[in-house]
């Protein structure tokens, strides 16, 4: 039987455990979309490895844009992680229990991973805006020191940041239902569960996703308002457009995620119920950009793919 209730009254939470049924609408065939997760997973995994190992072994990529590159990189796969190996487990071996420490440890670290993802664009949109507007004063603004305390901040904001959605999510009395329409723990959807008000968590998961990440936001926009300032002010065309090509990966990138972002928290407001679309949405947004990230910067960054050149060569001379 699903649901487990503890013996003990004094228990916080007469629910122990929680099931995540995985996609709703498609459980009976929803094993064969493991095929495609596995892949995007593998991809993720092994595409950012690549990236960080050929920063680490080339001197040229030693510089700051790329330093943040490594930086989202680790992001990326510490995002993937979090959420792959769960959501393959119970595709491929039926594991559909989470106990409930666990499923408020993932929360935490999706929305910290998230927000920190968040973060890092906007490290690197600060960079792109100091190398446009101001090329003779950026090697003395961009600094290693600058990045090491930029990423810090990134870290311990989101990590202390997130920190009241869990907290809340655990406070909740989960009474009688344990079965959850998910892959994943969302707070929202494990907070549907309970027995009591849930409303604190939605509103404290709405503020604090508008605070994060919608400063990130309008801060990136107003970085490439003064960006495309800058650019519109030069005489000559090619370099105008030069300027703006080295910014192209990173606008692809915000775009992508910040829709989705945008797409989920509009769901989220509206109370939609967990039916496959908005469900997929959520797991597709934590997987996709960990793969699609690397894939965008490798091939549309001239220096990034001679890297993987002289490391591949360098590897078959080894051999």
């Amino acid at each position: 039987m699903y649901t487990s209730l503890e013996i003990s009254n004094s228990s916080k939470f007469q629910v122990s455990e929680f099931i995540l049924m995985g996609l709703p609408g498609i459980h009976r065939w929803q094993h064969w979309l493991s095929v495609p997760f596995a892949l995007l997973y593998l991809l993720a995994i092994g595409a950012n490895t690549l990236i960080l190992t050929t920063i680490c072994q080339d001197s040229t990529l030693q510089q700051p844009m790329y330093y943040f590159l490594g930086i989202l990189s680790v992001v990326d796969m510490g995002l993937a992680t979090t959420i792959m190996p769960k959501i393959l487990a119970i595709f491929w071996f039926d594991a559909k229990v989470i106990s409930l420490p666990e499923c408020f440890a993932q929360i935490y670290a999706i929305h910290c991973f998230v927000g920190m993802e968040s973060g890092i664009f906007l490290c690197m949109a600060f960079d792109r805006y100091v190398a446009i507007c101001h090329p003779l004063r950026y090697s003395s603004i961009v600094t290693n020191t600058l990045i090491l305390k930029a990423t810090l901040f990134m870290v311990f904001r989101n990590g202390l940041f997130v920190i009241p959605v869990p907290v809340l999510a655990a406070q909740r009395n989960y009474c009688s239902k344990n079965e959850i329409e998910h892959c994943l723990c969302s707070n929202l959807g494990v907070t549907r569960l309970a027995c009591d008000d849930r409303r604190p968590n939605s509103i404290c998961q709405l503020v604090l996703a508008w605070l994060g990440m919608g400063s990130d936001l309008s801060l990136i926009i107003l970085s490439y308002i003064l960006i495309l300032h800058s650019v519109l002010r030069l005489n000559s065309t090619k370099a105008a457009f030069k300027a703006l090509s080295t910014c192209s990966s990173h606008l692809i990138l915000i775009i992508f995620f910040y829709t989705v972002v945008v797409v989920i928290s509009v769901t989220h407001l509206a109370e939609t119920k967990d039916t496959l679309i908005p469900v997929l949405l959520n797991v597709l947004h934590n997987i996709i950009p960990p793969a699609l990230n690397p894939m965008v910067y490798a091939l549309r960054t001239k220096e990034l793919r001679a890297g993987f050149q002289k490391m591949l060569c360098l590897g078959l001379k080894n051999k």
